[in-house]
């Protein structure tokens, strides 16, 4: 889930592969701002056929929360 979750990242924004880690925050070591997280909340949604609130959107601090937040989702299905 890892791997998705982190060519998504690089495919959606202009960042740099060795900064990508689980424990990377977005915002603090990836940059991601507002508007990207919009950007990769549809990537997402496209990619793993689900919807994600805003609300949880909102929750995302590390990348790693995202992987976990995906897992639980598509492991529902």
């Amino acid at each position: 889930m890892f791997e998705r979750v982190k060519k998504i990242l690089l495919d959606t924004l202009n960042v740099d592969e060795s900064a990508i880690t689980p424990e990377a925050e977005l915002e603090k070591d990836l940059g991601i701002n507002s508007l990207d997280v919009y950007e990769l909340v549809v990537s997402f949604e496209e990619e793993f056929n689900i919807e994600i609130e805003d609300e949880t959107a909102r929750t995302f601090v590390t990348v790693d929360d995202i992987v976990k937040f995906l897992q639980k989702e598509t492991e529902q299905e």
